[in-house]
């Protein structure tokens, strides 16, 4: 269901659940799992997330489930809500998408709660929710009118417009496109640099990004000092050193 390896400071996590990597009440505790496994864990520094095979990342929220009455859009996913990520706010160390095949609904919406994205060349990414009648609000709705220019979230959320991966690319929001035998040695490279600096200063780049996507850069300004991951990066003595060799 969700498969998890460590390779040096890098959690590694794999939702492997066939045939389309579907996310129920389980999966999704399953995944926050290993998201707070990665945050709790001051051996890990960085994360990649992908699916097994290649024609699916994830096909999103489980519609057998709802369809058998086990579940529905008011469900409670758990910690960390829907795919135990989409709604875990103190996640602070960085979390990359490999994403391995097509990323439909809830499965985009997992891609788009992670901090990094890198896509196979046959990757589509979609949200059909709207004309099944659901609303995206596991992230869809919310996040990707900040990732992309308005009108080009707006096409993809009422329209349901399949989103190919080098498109994606084009506009920012994939890092970069690869052959599928490429991308995860690909997403590795750049864990592994993200996990060669120091984990402090990592986390509080992040936290500032994170925190300060909802207010202005004044206000991000005056909240900082108050923000846990940033003053533990000034308090290292990583960042003690290069402060003195700045001074002299």
């Amino acid at each position: 269901m969700v498969r998890s390896e460590i390779r040096g400071r890098v959690l590694e996590v794999t939702l492997d659940r066939p045939p389309a990597n579907a996310i129920d009440r389980d999966v999704s505790v399953a995944l926050y799992e290993q998201f707070a496994r990665l945050r709790d864990d001051p051996d890990l520094h960085a994360g990649i997330l992908t699916g097994a095979g290649e024609r699916f990342f994830s096909g999103g929220w489980d519609l057998k489930a709802a369809a058998e009455g086990r579940e529905d859009p008011s469900t409670d996913f758990g910690p960390g809500g829907f795919a135990g990520i989409t709604e875990l706010f103190d996640l602070d160390k960085p979390v990359i998408a490999a994403v391995n095949g097509m990323a439909a609904g809830g499965g985009f919406e997992l891609v788009l709660a992670c901090d990094l994205i890198l896509a196979a060349d046959h990757a589509e990414l979609f949200l059909p929710e709207v004309s099944i009648g659901i609303v995206p609000d596991a992230g869809g709705a919310q996040r990707l009118p900040r990732r992309l220019p308005w009108f080009v979230a707006m096409d993809l959320l009422l329209t349901s417009r399949r989103l190919s991966a080098a498109e994606a690319a084009r506009w920012g929001l994939v890092r970069s496109v690869h052959p599928a035998a490429d991308l995860l040695p690909a997403a590795r490279d750049i864990a592994d640099q993200i996990a060669a600096a120091p984990p402090a200063t990592v986390q509080a780049v992040k936290e500032i990004a994170r925190r300060g996507e909802a207010l202005s850069v004044e206000e991000t300004f005056a909240a900082m000092p108050g923000w846990p991951a940033y003053s533990k990066a000034l308090a290292t003595d990583d960042y003690r050193e290069t402060a003195d060799k700045w001074k002299r």
